[in-house]
């Protein structure tokens, strides 16, 4: 009785001002001013389904953010609710720290399966709830196992907001009020197809940028000491959906072997289907010392493991630790998440719309040029939103808009469709919707798309 009380009570609390910009207010009121979706999506959550949310003013959202990529079978999937409601009516503790139980062990067996050589040179590692934990524990990992302490990272990487992870983002803006990073942190440039780092831009310029990743490592001259670990997303995310070239990472694979650094690829945002395949390196047939999974591998609640190559596993008993990390019930969602994306051929289908959606918005680019660049795979795509009466640079590109695209981001939501910006300036409008998502579905988001580009006073040619 005092379960459904409390619920009662909740719903009814929810029923007294069904108004975005009073929750808005109240939440302003309640959280801190680190608080950030809610400025560039100003609404209250009443229900979501599939690809749809409801706010409580029964406004309906076409969802392309999807949590961050965290909701790979979309809001509310049946079967992750039923697999919440078998843990629930099980016994099963929900909270075990790193004691196992059937359904761990079940859970580990299916995540190793899935992992290069179906895990079997691989163990797993259970971090804390977010990829940023599981980020600490790779680089600490690496320290321990080399006795090295530097790391290589790459312009444009986001890794996440903790310490250790922060060092190793490349986004300035949150370190700014941060003294006392995470020493010894190099960053190189990460390969950019349309605005190369190097000025040079095609494969001239991504054959330079994997000769001088090459000759860093090996010029006893370079300055820089041999790291620990090397850090990379196989798609960078937040940075603004730039996809690495094959050549690049397979080069990075093998000069990372030679020299005994260990290559940690995040897939925190870029795993389990979302790029065509279940993890962005396979697009370049390489094998990780340590993956980073987070987000989508959990199904929906929070769970973060890496995946360790076994002779790396240097870690001693208790020597990184997390209060959450036995979290039952992500793993129950998790494994239900993994069975769907592998049994009903989930990222197949991704891949095949991934390139359909592509080129619906490369014809839409020749109507609007504003849509300077679009790029990615399979379901994790951005465009770039530039400024085409102004003067390309030498490479053809032009000045990125940062303005326009948040213009463009607040008209999407106001004719329901949520996306995300990131990229540098914020200039790169980003697709991270559900994988289950229908074509019938993108044809919605690219009818309220141009209906956004419209109502920002941007006229096709």
């Amino acid at each position: 009785m005092m379960t459904d009380k409390v619920r009662i009570d909740t719903l009814g609390a929810n029923s007294l001002n069904q108004n975005n910009e009073t929750y808005l207010a109240r939440q302003a009121e309640f959280e801190s001013n680190v608080r950030s979706y809610p400025r560039k999506l100003p609404f209250a959550i009443a229900k979501a389904l599939g690809v749809w949310i409801t706010d409580v003013e029964n406004n309906q959202y076409l969802d392309c953010l999807a949590g961050a990529g965290t909701l790979a079978l979309g809001h509310n999937h049946p079967d992750i609710l039923q697999s919440i409601q078998n843990v629930i009516t099980s016994g099963l503790p929900l909270h075990t720290l790193d004691l196992t139980t059937p359904l761990k062990d079940k859970f580990s067996d299916y995540l190793l399966s899935i992992l290069p050589g179906q895990g079997k040179e691989y163990c797993l590692q259970f971090t804390g709830p977010s990829g940023a934990d599981a980020v600490e524990a790779a680089l600490k990992l690496a320290k321990k196992y080399t006795g090295r302490t530097s790391v290589i990272s790459f312009s444009g990487g986001y890794h996440g907001m903790t310490h250790g992870a922060l060092a190793v983002t490349g986004n300035l803006s949150p370190k700014e009020a941060v003294n006392g990073m995470m020493p010894e942190v190099q960053f190189m440039p990460y390969p950019h197809l349309y605005r190369c780092p190097l000025g040079i831009g095609g494969d001239a310029g991504v054959k330079a940028l994997t000769y001088y990743f090459e000759n860093l490592i090996n010029d006893v001259e370079s300055g820089v000491r041999k790291p620990a670990a090397v850090i990379l997303e196989a798609v960078q995310g937040e940075g603004g959906v730039n996809p690495a070239p094959v050549e690049w990472l397979q080069r990075i694979r093998k000069v990372t072997q030679e020299h005994g650094i260990l290559l940690i690829i995040d897939e925190v945002q870029a795993g389990f289907g979302r790029t065509g395949k279940l993890f962005a390196f396979e697009h370049a047939g390489i094998e990780p010392d340590i993956i980073v999974m987070s987000k989508a591998v959990g199904g929906g609640l929070p769970l973060a493991v890496l995946g360790i190559k076994k002779q790396f596993d240097a870690w001693e008993p208790g020597h990184h630790t997390g209060t959450f990390r036995g979290n039952q019930l992500a793993m129950a969602t998790g494994l239900t998440t993994l069975q769907h994306l592998k049994d009903n051929n989930i990222p197949e289908k991704v891949a095949a719309q991934g390139e359909w959606l592509k080129g619906k918005l490369a014809e839409m680019q020749k109507r609007y040029p504003v849509l300077g660049n679009v790029r990615g795979l399979g379901l994790m795509l951005g465009i770039e939103i530039v400024k085409p009466n102004e003067a390309p640079d030498h490479m053809g590109s032009y000045p990125a808009d940062g303005a326009l695209s948040a213009l463009l981001q607040k008209k999407c939501f106001e004719n329901g469709l949520i996306l995300e910006r990131g990229g540098r300036h914020g200039a790169v409008l980003r697709l991270l919707p559900s994988l289950l998502i229908t074509n019938a579905e993108l044809e919605i988001f690219l009818d309220k798309f141009e209906n956004a580009l419209l109502c920002a006073g941007i006229k096709p040619l």
